[in-house]
């Protein structure tokens, strides 16, 4: 302990004595003649070229599409797989049966290894394994040291291909599953983002649906089997794989792991729900009386990613949010209304996501903040953005949109994600031609065709009692939501 000490000691006077240095040696003269420039004075670089690093693509017999991606600036390989199933698919009286079918496989072990065994292999060798399964997508993952992916591989096969669903590994997360409806409460931007989607989707659509002790008490082990065999076969599934490895003999050991998976010939394309509108307008109100500010939303229903106008939307946005945006120019700085303020059309890629606006404010300015939140929605539609807007909302979009390649593991997510949905391979490049070919006309036009100011839903999370004026100021019927968790049953004895 004693040598610990000393050697942070000299670390530190070794950092104090660079310091100096630095400051001894600054020309501070230099400093002080440099002007200070403004923002929109900077000259940066353009933008990099968006590339997409050379892959391989190929079909097993057994209907498993597989891609490769090569990426040897690191000794790692990591793999994800897409499986077509999501939690949109479970039946509504067992709502939370997806989860814990993607949860338990991972840990409930295999035919050959037990939950145990599992991960003390991965911890040696530092790797990983994981299952998941949202709305609209199953998800498996697993990362690995280049020498050890021959037995990450393997083990990640086995999680997919014989899981045995251990009883009390669905136990567990059944009590974990249990917690997390208990707690559901406690974080007030959690309940309006619930709640709103419930408002928009309809509280019984799948995409707003929530799980409840009763819902959580029907799911039985056979039920996951029977989810797991309704999904999990190879011509259901996309892997890809990037990293650090020789092609020839990674087509050799997918081969070799996947290859005798037997398909489901009669695998059928899922039927997905509708979806519409369920309110078309209103103020609703979560009373949460321990709370000094309001959480908002307000919006409607949206769109898809394939929308001819998804570019021109995606440029609304930018003229909306950010620090040069107008939501934050004049909700925030001029009126300082908001901690938080935002706006955005939120597209999903194969059922209608949400137009939503949003924030945060002091209970005694939620009215104000609404209001200021409705005349920017309509402004947008009645006043064509300047130059200056179009250019820094395309500037925003495109340099955001360069980030999503960052490496080739986020590149080639997104490729598979573009198949998993139909979308051509070509898409991110039609995109981002399509925000450079924006202009202020189509952004005006799209606020025009897609915002529906008289669809708006407004939800508010807050203190009735601070909120002043009230709610009433904005339509003569607010609407109280009971967020009340209904209690657990009591247990069957056996």
């Amino acid at each position: 302990m004693g040598f610990k000490i000393h050697k942070s000691k000299r670390l530190i006077y070794a950092l104090v004595a660079a310091c100096a240095f630095l400051l001894f040696s600054f020309n501070f003269s230099l400093a002080a003649t440099a002007e200070a420039k403004h923002y929109t004075e900077l000259q940066l670089p353009p933008l990099p070229e968006v590339k997409v690093p050379k892959y391989e693509r190929f079909v097993l017999q057994n209907g498993l599409v597989v891609y490769l991606m090569e990426d040897h600036e690191l000794p790692l390989v990591n793999g994800i797989a897409l499986l077509r199933t999501g939690s949109r698919l479970e039946p509504a009286e067992k709502v939370g049966l997806a989860g814990f079918t993607s949860a338990v496989m991972r840990t409930g072990g295999t035919k050959k290894h037990s939950p145990d065994e599992i991960n003390e292999i991965l911890e040696q060798r530092a790797a990983a394994v994981e299952t998941s399964i949202g709305e609209t997508a199953g998800n498996a993952s697993f990362d690995a040291l280049s020498e050890d992916i021959e037995t990450v591989l393997g083990l990640f096969a086995e999680v997919l291909r014989e899981p045995v669903f251990a009883q009390e590994k669905l136990d567990l997360a059944k009590t974990q599953g249990r917690g997390s409806i208990a707690r559901r409460n406690d974080n007030p931007d959690s309940i309006a983002g619930r709640e709103f989607r419930k408002l928009i989707y309809g509280q019984d659509s799948p995409y707003a649906r929530i799980m409840e002790y009763a819902t959580l008490d029907r799911i039985s082990r056979e039920d996951l089997l029977k989810f797991y065999q309704q999904y999990f076969y190879p011509n259901n599934m996309i892997l890809g794989v990037v990293g650090d490895f020789e092609p020839k003999k990674m087509r050799s050991l997918i081969q070799a792991k996947f290859g005798d998976w037997q398909p489901n010939p009669k695998l059928a394309k899922p039927q997905l729900p509708e979806v519409a509108q369920a309110k078309t307008g209103g103020v609703f109100f979560v009373n949460q009386p321990q709370l000094t500010q309001s959480n908002i939303l307000i919006g409607h229903l949206g769109g898809r990613l394939d929308s001819p106008d998804y570019a021109a939307l995606d440029v609304l946005n930018g003229v909306l949010n950010g620090f040069g945006g107008r939501l934050f120019n004049e909700v925030r700085s001029r009126q300082g209304l908001a901690y938080s303020v935002y706006g955005q059309w939120s597209p999903r890629f194969d059922y209608p996501g949400m137009f939503i606006a949003g924030g945060q404010t002091r209970s005694q300015t939620t009215v104000q903040f609404v209001k200021a939140l409705q005349d920017q929605i309509k402004r947008i539609q009645t006043q064509r953005v300047t130059p200056q807007e179009l250019a820094f909302a395309k500037e925003s979009t495109l340099n955001s949109f360069v980030f999503n390649f960052q490496d080739p593991g986020q590149t080639l997510s997104r490729l598979m994600r573009y198949e998993y949905y139909g979308y051509p391979a070509d898409f991110l490049f039609r995109y981002q031609k399509a925000v450079a070919a924006t202009t202020a006309a189509d952004v005006q036009r799209v606020a025009r065709q897609y915002l529906k100011p008289e669809n708006i839903v407004t939800l508010v999370v807050g203190n009735q009692n601070a909120i002043q004026p009230p709610l009433t100021q904005l339509a003569a019927q607010v609407t109280p939501i009971d967020v009340t968790i209904p209690p657990p049953q009591p247990q069957a004895k056996n």
